[in-house]
Parts: C-alpha cells; structure tokens; sequence
C-alpha cells in the first residue's frame, strides 16, 4: 500500500526522497509529502494527488533543505486523500515529523486521550496520534520515546520518524508491515521496498516485527521493541536500477509481459539438473511427505488464481486432496488444519497482510508451511518453513504478470516434483513432464508471437461495458485471472463463470453484441465447450475464442480467434493467459487508462 522512504547522509535529501517516491508509485497513493531537516528545524511539504505535484512545489527537491529526511506516498484509509492528510504529520511543537504505512487500531482511545492532555490535531488520520505521542514521551532521549510510543500502538505500522534535536538521525519502526533498510557508505537508507533503494545500494536489512533501525549517515543499530542491539545480516541484491526501468516500452506492463520468457527461464533452469527436478529450499523428507493428507493453499488476487491452477495439477498428478482458499476467508473460518497439512502460501511480495495472518492461523495448528514468493527476505519468506522463490525479478506494474505466470510455473514443477516423491509417475512419464517445463519459456515466447493481431481484438471490443469469460477445468482457472486483468487495469466490468454453470442463472445476462470470450484449450472437454459456445452466440453474442494452434473446428462457431501453443493439457494455463494479458493491456490502451497504476489498487495490500 503506502510508499515510505527515509534518508540520512551529507547529500541533499529531498531529491533522493523525491527519487525513492517515485520508484515506489507503483504501490498505489492519492497523496505525497516529503520532511527534511536542517539548521533551522523540520521542513515540510505535501501534496494530494500524483507525485508530480509534490515535485513542482519542491522543484525536484531543490527547494528542501537538510542532509535527512523522510518520504511518503499515502493510500487513503483514516480521512480523505487531502493535503493535511497526507503524510508526513508534524507534532504539535514541530519537533517531530512522521511517515507510516498500516493502521493503528487503538488509536482513537490514544486521541481521545492526547485531547484530554491539551494537543490539537490538524488531520483525520490515524498516523498523527503516534507524532503527538513521541512529542509527549520526549525528554532529550530519542530512543526511549520511541520504545514508549511503539509501546503502545496496537495494529500494523512501519514508521519513519525524524525528530528537530537530532541532527543526521533517522529512525524506522515494523510491525506487520514491510520496511527495508538500506546500507550504504557514508549515508544509509530506509523504505518500504528495494526499488526505492537500489538506484543507491544493492546491500539490505531486512527488519523483522518488533525491530527499530537507528540510522545516522555512517552507522545502522537495530534494537527490539524492549531496546535491546540485535545483529542482522546484510543481503546483497544481485540486479540493478536498470531492470525497473521501462526499456523503450510505452508502460511497464508491456515490458513485463514482455519478459515473461526470460523470467519463467530464470524460475525453472536452475531447479532441474540432469533431467531431475531439484528443490533445494524445500526440505520436507519422505517420511514426512507420506504424513501428508492434504495440501491447502492460500493467496489473494493473481497469487490466488495461480494457486487455483496448481489445485488442478497437484491433485491430478499427487492424488491428494487439495484446497484452493482465499487468504482473506481462510484466516477467519477455523480451518480444519493440523500436522498432517501442508499449507502452500503464495504471494508475489511476500508482504500481503491477509495471506501472513491466514499462515500464521494454519501455522498454529501444526501445518508445514511453503512459500511461493518472489523478494527474498519477505515476511512470508521468513514465517515459512520452506520458500521456493520464483525469480521474477523486480515487477513495477500493479498489475501482475510475470509475478503470476512464474507463480503458475512453480505450480506446475512442484505438483510434478511430489508426484515423483510420492510414487506416483513412473520413470518415463516423470522425464516427458519435466521435459515439458523445460519447455515453458519458448512456450510462452509462442503464445506472444502467435498473436500479432491483439491490438485489432482491442480495438473491437473496448467500448463494451460487460464482457464475460468461460471456461471448464484448467480454462475455468486461466479464465479467473484473465477477467482480472480485464477488469484491474480497463475498468470494464468483467467476470469469469465455469462454463458449465452458464444455464444455472448466468446466460440470463447474454445478450445481443455480449462479449464473451471462451476459453477451449482443455482438449478433453473441448466439444462441451462448443456446446456452451453454441448456446451464448444463440443468446446474440460475440464470441472471442482461445484456442490450441490448429484448431479448425472453432471457426464454425467464433467471431474471433487467439491461438496458443500445444503443450501437456495440464500446463495450458501458463501460454493460455498470456494473449490474455495483452488483450487487457490493449482495452485499457484504447480506453485511455493509466495502465501501470490503475485507480484505487496498490501493489502489496499491507493493510487488511
């Protein structure tokens, strides 16, 4: 959600601020605001709306004096996305200047008592009582404030913090919310995500829950919430600025769809070796592989239609029930979960609140824990017992692509990775799958290169308010998550129904000129999806098609056909969303939307 950045050095701070906020845009705001400190006490400035406004008022940062500071983009939760509500908040005696990603739950009971003390409060938000309390707790002693006010917060929060009296001195808070700290020579860094960083430093702290992060410009101390030192180890990041660039692409989107052959590469070449595939982060043995009696798997959004994908295929392939749960509901509806489980945990940040409570839930009642996520070091990373990582590589697009397709890849290798384990394929069928994953970045190279004319598909079918997906089996999966997108970045209402549910009150909504675009790659039930393809255009619609390469018998029945490579039915899903992504780029293109930020949608959903 929220973007926050923090700096301390002999630099000017309010451009490198400025800079960070603008690699972090990507995560979703309505609102920015920058705080630097100098000679004179805490300067600030905010401004509602895009980044570009808070850059005019500061001419790029020029007008901000100081060595250190804090940044913000803010995502509306507490008050409107106003100018007084953005962040940073200043106390009262303007001491104190803060930045803060989550919500603090007590903190109407902690404003109400603040007023009963005599402090006036200028927002609506729930981020300025903890300001007013570390003014309140200050008595020449930065770090013991600090242990107060956390002390008591209840809820979710990163803070960046800055206080008049301490010159050169930043201070960052987590709890159950990203923060990163950034180690550097001679100047050091905080914020949110590596992107903000990485133009700066490659070598990271990854705070955990309780920590604080006392930055001056040539030393970095990370105490608990009780203050006591911890030592943290660095992480060195192995890619650069440039790879969350744009490249000569229009929208970042385009770029990563674009990249999706290389990045499925990056997940799958190194995890299979000699014809085997090998898992090295995963160390559930065979003896305990057998106890397992259930594979659950949760997420929320893209990671939850691709963990839908790898329900089909596990279970198909493993003979073990699977659960395909959204994190948001399975954190609140006592799960039948024990030792015998083994939960799957999906997610491209490995940030998402509602996927960690839901882990921690299952965690509690015994469950084995793997992650699938994508940034090293992630809460989710950590929680779990076992982390498969999918390499995507920095994804700056809200909407997700390459994060989800390597997702469905990992799905895909670690269903045909259990089977093997599980005695469940034999030597040959076993070696024709993994040859068949080998086959994924061409694969998906394919399915770009066989649909030159996307564009012209967009073009047709963009000014339609209502479009419809259907699907069976995989294609109802590929369909979920092709509707998303549609949806997420157009802002065309878009669902997706299991063909077979068309009768059962759905077709009402097919009318004339509805578009409905069905998926028919699943071979198997490919004649009881012409017969759903027969019954929507008897309804007057018009029917977009997706098809396996050289399928004939669909142009009886379309008005319009996207093609992908064959491939093992039980991969489809990963080449099929492919032409997908492209069609929702292309509508949200034509409709004139901002494609890599779309309205309301924020990157890593860090509040519940």
């Amino acid at each position: 959600m929220c973007g926050i950045v923090g700096f301390t050095g002999s630099q000017q701070a309010a451009p490198i601020l400025l800079d960070g906020l603008k690699k972090l845009e990507y995560r979703g705001y309505d609102s920015a605001g920058i705080a630097a400190l100098c000679d004179s006490g805490i300067h600030m400035e905010k401004a509602s709306g895009k980044i570009k406004n808070l850059d005019a008022k500061i001419d790029g940062g020029k007008a901000l004096e100081g060595n250190c500071g804090i940044g913000h983009t803010r995502w509306a939760t507490h008050g409107a996305p106003t100018d007084e509500n953005a962040h940073p908040h200043l106390s009262n005696g303007g001491d104190f200047a803060l930045v803060h990603n989550g919500i603090i739950e007590n903190y109407a009971a902690l404003r109400e008592e603040l007023i009963a003390k005599g402090v006036t409060f200028k927002s609506e938000t729930d981020t300025e009582v903890v300001v007013q309390l570390l003014e309140q707790y200050y008595d020449g002693d930065l770090k013991a404030a600090v242990l107060k006010t956390v002390g008591r917060l209840e809820g979710a929060y990163a803070l960046g913090i800055l206080c008049a009296h301490e010159p050169g001195r930043v201070i960052a808070a987590r709890q159950a919310a990203p923060l990163i700290v950034g180690v550097g020579v001679g100047e050091n860094y905080f914020g949110s995500d590596v992107t903000a960083m990485v133009a700066h430093t490659k070598n990271f702290i990854y705070l955990e829950d309780g920590e604080i992060a006392d930055l001056t410009p040539d030393k970095v101390t990370i105490y608990t919430d009780l203050g006591e030192e911890v030592e943290k180890p660095i992480t060195r990041i192995t890619w650069d600025v440039a790879a969350a660039e744009k490249g000569g692409y229009d929208h970042f989107m385009l770029k990563e769809i674009m990249e999706q052959p290389n990045a499925i590469k990056s997940t799958i070449e190194p995890r299979i070796q000699n014809g085997e595939i090998v898992l090295d982060d995963f160390h559930l043995t065979d003896e305990d592989l057998k106890q397992i009696n259930k594979i659950m798997i949760t997420a929320c959004g893209s990671a939850f239609y691709a963990g839908s994908v790898g329900k089909y295929v596990i279970e198909r392939l493993c003979r073990i029930p699977v659960e395909a749960d959204l994190a948001s509901e399975l954190r609140y509806r006592d799960p039948l979960v024990d030792e015998h489980t083994l939960l799957v945990v999906v997610s491209q940040s490995g940030e998402t609140a509602d996927t960690i409570a839901a882990m921690k839930e299952c965690k509690a009642r015994g469950a084995r824990i793997l992650a699938i996520v994508n940034v090293v070091g992630s809460t989710i990373a950590r929680l779990a017992d076992d982390v498969i990582y999918t390499w995507a590589g920095p994804e700056i697009a809200v909407a997700t692509t390459k994060g989800y397709t390597t997702q469905v890849a990992v799905m895909d290798m670690l269903a045909v990775y259990l089977a093997r384990r599980l005695g469940r394929l034999d030597d040959a069928e076993y070696a024709r799958l993994v040859d068949e994953i080998q086959q994924f970045p061409s694969l998906v190279q394919r399915a770009i290169d066989l649909n030159p004319n996307i564009q012209g598909l967009a073009k047709k079918y963009y000014n339609h308010n209502n479009i419809f997906f259907i699907g069976r089996n995989l294609d109802y999966a590929a369909c979920m998550e092709g509707s998303l997108k549609l949806k997420e970045i157009s802002y065309l209402h878009s669902e997706a129904y299991a063909a077979g549910e068309l009768k059962h009150g759905t077709i009402a909504l097919i009318e004339e000129d509805r578009p409905v675009i069905a998926l028919a790659c699943y071979e198997a039930l490919f004649d009881k999806m012409m017969s759903n393809i027969k019954e929507v255009k008897a309804r007057g619609a018009q029917v977009l098609a997706v098809v396996l390469e050289g399928n004939r018998q669909i142009f009886a029945e379309a008005d319009d056909v996207i093609f992908i490579p064959k491939t093992e039915p039980m991969f489809n899903s990963l080449p099929e969303i492919i032409p997908l992504q492209l069609f929702a780029y292309y509508v949200a293109r034509e409709n004139g939307c901002d494609i890599d930020k779309p309205k309301n949608l924020a990157k890593s959903v860090t509040v519940e």
